[in-house]
């Protein structure tokens, strides 16, 4: 991402002041407070050295550099109702947000009684990031279920589509749009799914890497499979968990990747960043890790104390920012559901944005999917099922003082 959100100063003094023994002075569910200037210059990160303050796995006495709540962000047509999402993106041009929304659908999927083939609406949101007005809308018929989101360099819209419509005409691909709503390119064969170079099976997220190739994380199935026995099974099935590379004209290069616990090997890897070395980060959601690649896919190495990470976000100054929205005392007993940020230069969390309650997640809470961060530091979430009800509507403003 080119644009790069400040860490308040007050934020990073407090942070020292917690390791002295400060309290964290954070609240919830507020009135959005008015954004400051974009030009103030950005705080340092927290030295490697210094370990924060609280429990990384439950965020009991972490720093909440986002305290004030706006559940419900943003316009939604009139007749409209919200449905999930999982991704949000700052555009590096203007700074604004791009977001999707499933057409009104709650749930997702293949089989989903509502999605956007049968409820044929504009997914595609460009919203102002200060007040939510609608700026662009788009990409009504064009897809099933949206997945993923990136908005590129030159202000580009990638969507990635992870079902299949009734009819098997429409779906798995990863689709490009101007940012007028132009369809510009398309990948994979639509409506059909495959392990080959050709087809998607259930693509996650898209990403364009400094050199404009193209990055797509495909497969959904993996985090589902906790036994050996299931990973070879879902291998011999032909299911995907892999990282494939294109060509800015959508040449198929290279895959790699597949169903398992090895570096390497993934289940269900959800979402894609880059980091100002251009390293490729990757949410290893069913692993519970984040691994890192060169981008040619060779294995750099790992981040383990973030959670079940659903989306991540690398602003600039390389604060990383993972958001958990799947833990639960059924998969990742303890771990508390919301954004944990760090530098990537270390394994360890430095502050924590805290979830939505949820009474059946006891204790852990519900988050959103996807995460993005603007010039501010404010930082946005797109409601997946799990956290739709909780959020009021597909997206939250978390902003800071």
């Amino acid at each position: 991402m080119t644009f790069s959100p400040k860490l308040l100063s007050s934020a990073i003094i407090c942070t020292a002041a917690l390791l002295a023994g400060c309290s964290d002075p954070a609240s919830t569910n507020a009135t959005a407070a008015t954004p400051e200037a974009t030009s103030a210059p950005m705080a340092a990160p927290m030295p490697a050295t210094a370990m924060p303050a609280g429990n990384v796995i439950s965020g009991e006495g972490m720093l909440n550099p986002n305290p004030v709540v706006t559940q419900n962000w943003g316009e939604l047509p009139e007749g409209r109702t919200w449905g999930s999402s999982a991704g949000v993106d700052i555009d590096p041009i203007d700074g604004q947000l791009w977001a999707y929304e499933r057409c009104g659908a709650g749930s997702f999927g293949d089989g989903a009684p509502i999605t956007c083939d049968t409820n044929l609406v504009d997914p595609i949101f460009k919203f102002d990031r200060m007040t939510g007005e609608v700026l662009a809308n788009f990409g009504a018929g064009v897809m099933v279920t949206p997945h993923g989101i990136h908005v590129d360099s030159e202000g580009n819209v990638w969507i990635a589509d992870f079902a299949t419509n009734a009819d098997q005409t429409k779906g798995q691909q990863v689709h490009k749009f101007s940012s007028t709503g132009e369809l510009l390119l398309s990948l994979g064969t639509p409506g059909k799914t495959g392990n080959d170079g050709a087809h998607f099976n259930q693509p996650n997220d898209v990403i364009v890497g400094p050199d404009g190739s193209i990055y797509v994380s495909d497969g959904h199935s993996g985090q589902g499979m906790t036994t050996n026995q299931a990973m070879a099974e879902g291998r011999a099935a032909g299911l995907t968990a892999r990282i494939m590379k294109f060509a800015a004209d959508g040449t198929f290069i290279k895959q790699w990747g597949e169903i398992g616990v090895r570096h390497g090997e993934f289940r269900t890897p959800h979402a894609m960043e880059f980091d100002s070395r251009g390293r490729l980060w990757v949410a290893d959601r069913g692993n519970h890790r984040l691994e890192v690649f060169d981008q040619e896919g060779n294995y750099l190495e790992s981040r383990y104390m973030f959670s079940r990470v659903s989306g991540i976000f690398i602003t600039a100054d390389d604060m990383l920012y993972a958001i958990d929205s799947e833990s639960s005392p059924t998969n990742h007993v303890g771990w508390r559901n919301g954004v944990r940020i760090g530098h990537i230069d270390h394994d360890h969390v430095t502050a924590f944005i805290p979830p939505f309650e949820r009474d059946d997640r006891v204790y852990q809470g519900t988050a959103g999917e996807g995460v993005a961060v603007d010039a501010e530091g404010n930082v946005y979430a797109a409601e997946g099922p799990n956290s739709l009800s909780q959020a009021g509507g597909a997206f939250t403003k978390y902003s800071v003082r």
